[in-house]
């Protein structure tokens, strides 16, 4: 009982140690990730030029109009020429500053003459709609952006009057401010370029002049309002391939969650254990353990004589033949017990090599010994006589050694007594089944086993 609590202990020392350092390198190795939250990866900046028409809508004198007052729509003949610069904070949201160009003549013989320039600089906030709805994918080239913000103008009437006493307005100027609002879809060309088709309304405050250039009374503020559509182009700015419109953008909170499945995975992998010893097969160096027998920490049998039998195996065969000093005694009284049999054929009982050594490790020969003891009293058996090596070093080499130590073993036990027809070599040459990186793994392959026939 003393014995299972003990490895239960263990084990979970193992796990709850194995389980910490797997999540601080899971830690670690996120860092870099949650970093890259903040780091842009899309051109920010873009330049933008366009040209287009305006049509003031309001306020004109009686017998001035921009189009035909009959018509459902009219006709828009103003130009207008816009250049800006934008500045995406974030894939979704960013800003403007744009100066425009808006010249507004009468363009029917139905409407007195007329002529007014107006310049106006806009700041304004830009949303991306395409990625604010997550609709990007499914608009592949296309997008749809939408924007507001302030405007100041300045508005200088154009037309010098040839009637006799009307008033003539021609060059001054007046400074107004107001509001714009605008959607503008836009559509990929390149990689860094894109055409665009934008969509505005400007309402000016505190203007004075009419559209077609007359004064208004300086207490009668008037509401401007202006209509103006323009096809242009945007061109990405910046060291990265795409325009920030179209870039693709990774999903950073997908992305962690893939790597944290990635790494509980690999921790689920970690944490097998094939022999069921309680060690984790990642730090199990012995991972075929016979089940209920006592491991360290490592996963390797506990032998405290080192004689290649497990303590507990050794007490069992004590136990079993009522001698617990001596299993040599013990396979004496038993003689040809299957079970001795079964336990040697499987490997538990081996004499040990040190690195391109042939002759038996001190600690070790207690295993030719339980051999001889085992041959003596079953006089018709026989036994191959299996000898390994490490895989460090030259293949034929280690064969040809580990034949060497096999033979080493077989002169050993002649010499003892028993008949060289009794015993068989064979030469199993390399044993690749440990990390051959790990000096002591590789000591637990350098032996020679046996079976019994």
């Amino acid at each position: 009982m003393k014995k299972s609590l003990l490895t239960l202990g263990l084990a979970l020392v193992v796990l709850t140690s194995s389980y910490a350092q797997r999540r601080q390198r899971t830690e670690e190795e996120l860092k870099p990730l949650v970093k890259a939250k903040d780091t842009a990866t899309y051109n920010a900046w873009s330049f933008e030029v366009a040209l287009g028409q305006s049509k003031g809508v309001r306020p004109y004198t009686p017998g001035y109009f921009s189009s035909n007052p009959n018509a459902e729509l009219g006709s828009v003949r103003a130009n207008s020429f816009t250049i800006g610069v934008r500045y995406m904070m974030s894939p979704k949201f960013g800003f403007k500053f744009d100066l425009a160009s808006d010249r507004l003549k009468n363009n029917t013989s139905e409407s007195l003459p007329f002529d007014v320039q107006q310049y106006r600089f806009g700041a304004q906030g830009v949303i991306n709609a395409s990625r604010l709805f997550g609709v990007e994918k499914q608009f592949n080239r296309f997008g749809l952006l939408l924007h507001g913000g302030l405007t100041a103008a300045r508005i200088t009437p154009k037309y010098d009057s040839p009637v006799a006493g009307e008033v003539d307005n021609f060059n001054k100027t007046e400074n107004t401010f107001g509001l714009i609002f605008g959607l503008t879809p836009e559509v990929r060309i390149s990689k860094k370029l894109g055409l665009q088709l934008d969509l505005s309304m400007i309402s000016n405050f505190r203007q004075h002049f009419a559209w077609d250039g007359h004064y208004s009374e300086t207490q009668n503020n008037l509401a401007g309002q202006m209509l103006n559509a323009s096809l242009g182009f945007t061109y990405g700015l910046g060291k990265f391939a795409d325009h920030g419109d179209y870039a693709v953008m990774p999903n950073k909170q997908l992305e962690e969650i893939a790597a944290l499945e990635k790494r509980i995975g690999e921790m689920e992998t970690l944490m097998n254990d094939t022999d069921k010893d309680g060690v984790p097969d990642y730090l199990d160096v012995e991972n075929n353990s016979i089940a209920g027998v006592a491991v360290d920490t490592k996963g390797r049998m506990v032998d405290l004589n080192s004689n290649g039998i497990p303590d507990e195996m050794e007490a069992a065969l004590g136990r079993t033949f009522a001698d617990k000093n001596s299993v040599a005694k013990a396979i004496d009284a038993a003689g040809n017990s299957t079970m001795v049999a079964k336990f040697i054929n499987e490997g538990y009982v081996a004499t040990f090599f040190d690195t391109n050594k042939t002759k038996p490790t001190n600690v070790s020969t207690e295993g030719i010994d339980f051999i001889l003891t085992y041959m003596r009293n079953n006089p018709t058996a026989s036994v191959d006589i299996i000898g390994h090596a490490d895989e460090i070093g030259d293949s034929e080499r280690n064969k040809k050694l580990a034949d060497q130590r096999a033979n080493s073993v077989k002169q050993v036990l002649i010499k003892a007594g028993i008949n060289a027809d009794r015993l068989n070599i064979i030469a199993a040459g390399e044993d690749t089944s440990v990390d051959a990186t790990s000096d002591e793994a590789r000591r637990l392959v350098r032996r020679v086993t046996f079976k019994v026939k």
